[in-house]
């Protein structure tokens, strides 16, 4: 379980981060003086936001449980925040409040949604709330790597994308882009799940092993799951541009994701021969 302690820290840490980045000319304020950080003070934003220095201070510290949702409304629109960071702070500032009993189990998928893998044409799998790959097809083997091979602890975008150097080469000018989606989801998780020792041990892990995990991980960015475009580095077929869809399945915590080859690129040829070469080898 996630100690208070800690909670305030996560909450503290979120807000300035999100401060940061909005400077007073940002939203029509006249900055005065020298600033010792960059972004809004907290009480430009306590005056944005319509509420007292003190309330906001003590939000922001992690002191104010009972807050209420026109409060973190109004904070989250003085700070530009997205839907899915206004329901990370809500997670945060009232941990009493809409709370699963247990995360999601790690390794269940129904038949009927193992079938609709199998039956996709292009690259798909299911994806759980540690990034876990929990089902998968033969075209996404072919393409991304025999993920049957990684040992279950490991079978983690998480950890491929950090610490697998066969599949960052694989994602090739893409790396960034899905390390960024990859922290920004686990920090989804996080909101949903905050009592989730698995969860909390695999970022612990990440952040010890991968200076790069840790500092996106400081960014305290908050992205689900979405719709995008990746161009791969494939060892048999060189650039492979697929598009990808995201898809919320009724089990908590689970997406589906599909791959198609983008237009006008030539990936439906080589998606095809990647295809090929994989049940070849079967």
């Amino acid at each position: 379980m996630t100690a208070p302690g800690e909670r305030r820290t996560q909450i503290g840490q979120f807000l300035r981060s999100r401060r940061a980045r909005i400077t007073p000319a940002d939203v029509g304020l006249t900055a005065y003086g020298p600033r010792r950080v960059p972004g809004l003070r907290r009480e430009e934003l306590a005056q944005l936001a319509g509420v007292s220095v003190e309330y906001y201070v003590r939000l922001e510290q992690g002191r104010n449980p009972h807050v209420s949702d026109g409060v973190l409304d109004a904070v989250g629109r003085a700070l530009r925040l997205d839907a899915d960071e206004r329901a990370y702070l809500r997670a945060l500032a009232r941990p009493d409040r809409a709370r699963p009993d247990a995360a999601p189990a790690t390794g269940t998928v129904r038949p009927a949604l193992r079938r609709l893998v199998d039956a996709q044409s292009g690259p798909a799998y299911v994806c759980g709330h540690l990034t876990q790959v929990l089902a998968w097809n033969p075209l996404a083997a072919a393409v991304f790597g025999d993920f049957g091979a990684v040992p279950a602890g490991q079978r983690t975008f998480a950890h491929l994308v950090f610490l697998d150097d066969r599949y960052r080469a694989l994602l090739g000018d893409s790396l960034q882009a899905k390390a960024e989606a990859t922290v920004a989801f686990l920090r989804v998780s996080v909101g949903r799940y905050p009592d989730d020792s698995a969860l909390a041990s695999l970022i612990g892990t990440l952040a010890m092993k991968s200076a790069g995990f840790a500092a996106l991980w400081a960014r305290q960015d908050v992205r689900d799951k979405g719709p995008g475009r990746y161009t791969l580095r494939h060892p048999l077929v060189g650039p492979l541009v697929l598009d990808f869809e995201v898809l919320h399945t009724p089990e908590p915590g689970q997406v589906l994701v599909t791959y198609l080859p983008a237009p006008e690129t030539g990936a439906g040829e080589a998606l095809g021969l990647v295809g090929s070469w994989g049940l070849a080898g079967d």
